[in-house]
């Protein structure tokens, strides 16, 4: 069984959903996790891991929505959080490529989330783009501060330095259909040289589909050619690869296990 880790289900057309969980339970897809963006969004997210049994979710506000609104505190993320679906938080973090809300308000936004992490034991889902310093040296200020919380740098694409500070605190590196795109080669060797017991899988459904449906709409069926090929760069047999992410997913995301 494959978990996809991180997809957004409520990007889908409403009437499609049913079809597009068939499809990914059809190939393999035991479990998908919905992933938060904005704090209004979160009833979406909840109503739809209890529609589905194979569905959980995550509750969070994207760095792109950082700047529509005063930010909830950490304390107001965590009571958004109580729900027994609801198994992480995020996605949240820094988005310096399309920079979509001020970088004061994407920082403060990314330490809120990571304190209410420290509050309620809650993996947190980070998005980071061209921000690699700024997002390794607020994980280690606030871990300084509040303590070791449990997280993963989600659709990984970064450089290697973020991913070894990362991993060094901890954290978990989630790989989506990227990871097979044919430039992405300098990714398949920080794939091949991660912790084999910090390694996931995902999608980012329904953005960024893997060879050979690129160009196309993803959805969470696809992750199961993301784990083809990282468990070729890893010299791993596919369900070897399976059952140490699912282990991987399980051991992060305690209220799934």
């Amino acid at each position: 069984m494959l978990v996809d880790s991180h997809c957004h289900l409520d990007y889908y057309v409403e009437a499609e959903i049913a079809d597009v969980i068939a499809r990914a339970k059809e190939a393999g897809i035991g479990r998908m996790v919905t992933i938060g963006t904005r704090f209004a969004q979160a009833a979406q997210v909840k109503a739809l891991t209890e529609r589905f049994d194979c569905v959980l979710g995550t509750v969070g506000i994207h760095p792109h929505n950082a700047g529509e609104g005063p930010l909830p505190s950490a304390e107001a993320l965590a009571a958004l959080a109580d729900h027994p679906r609801i198994i992480g938080l995020g996605e949240s973090g820094l988005d310096y490529f399309y920079d979509k809300a001020p970088r004061d308000a994407q920082a403060e936004n990314f330490r809120n989330h990571i304190r209410a992490a420290q509050l309620t034991g809650l993996p947190l889902a980070i998005h980071a783009r061209q921000a690699d310093e700024d997002i390794a040296d607020i994980l280690a200020e606030e871990r300084e501060r509040g303590g070791a919380f449990p997280f993963l740098l989600h659709c990984f694409s970064s450089g290697r330095a973020l991913a070894e500070r990362a991993v060094a605190m901890g954290g978990y590196v989630s790989f989506s259909g990227i990871l097979t795109f044919p430039k992405s080669e300098e990714l398949r060797d920080i794939a091949r040289d991660m912790p084999a017991d910090r390694l996931l899988v995902e999608t980012d459904a329904p953005y960024l589909a893997p060879v050979p449906f690129r160009g196309k709409r993803c959805e969470p069926a696809m992750v199961a050619h993301t784990a083809k090929v990282l468990a070729s760069v890893r010299g791993m047999e596919i369900a070897a690869l399976e059952a140490l992410t699912t282990r991987n997913f399980e051991t992060l995301f305690k209220k799934a296990a």
